[in-house]
């Protein structure tokens, strides 16, 4: 079984997935990946999860594709009863984890709850959600209580320099070129 932590839990911490089902009967475990390359899960190390209130350290004793699947083996876990007990957990590692970014790239985890201003001023609402799309990112913007346009929720493409015009972390601002209307 994974082992009690005895270091320190994660400061920041970051989903990274989900550990699914049993496979197999020798405590293999599937494993459901968040990052953008699903194999890339596995650079980043040690790996938490939370039972109990308490933050446990996984470790794995390896990993491999299995069909459509990829599939884990944490170390001390060698039977399917011993390692369902670990379906549903999330994946958890320290965000300090994650590389350094280019001028000009974001984790999606950094806009959540940025303010979305258009270039007029107007206060669109703050970014709750990101979704995945074929060919750009869209940030879910729940808009403002007494917003004039009546919508609830705005979807935006992140469309560099086209539609997002400036992006500032330190105060949590994107300013977009946006019609209001839509």
């Amino acid at each position: 079984m994974s082992k009690q932590l005895t270091a320190q839990p994660p400061a920041n911490p970051l989903i990274l997935g989900n550990m699914g089902s049993a496979c197999g009967i020798r405590g293999w475990l599937k494993v459901f990946s968040s990052t953008e390359d699903a194999e890339s899960i596995f650079h980043y190390q040690p790996w938490f999860i939370q039972r109990a209130g308490q933050w446990q350290l996984v470790e794995l004793e390896g990993w491999k594709r299995h069909n459509q699947d990829m599939i884990i083996k944490v170390k001390g876990i060698d039977d399917r009863d011993t390692a369902g007990l670990l379906t549903n957990c999330e994946i958890v590692v320290d965000s300090e984890q994650l590389p350094e970014l280019e001028s000009g790239d974001y984790y999606w985890k950094d806009l959540m709850g940025c303010q979305v201003v258009t270039t007029e001023g107007y206060e669109l609402g703050k970014v709750i959600d990101m979704m995945e799309t074929g060919s750009n990112d869209v940030l879910v913007v729940k808009a403002n209580l007494k917003d004039a346009f009546g919508a609830q929720e705005r979807l935006i493409p992140f469309l560099d320099e086209q539609v997002i015009k400036n992006v500032d972390l330190t105060t949590c601002t994107i300013k977009v070129d946006w019609d209001l209307g839509f």
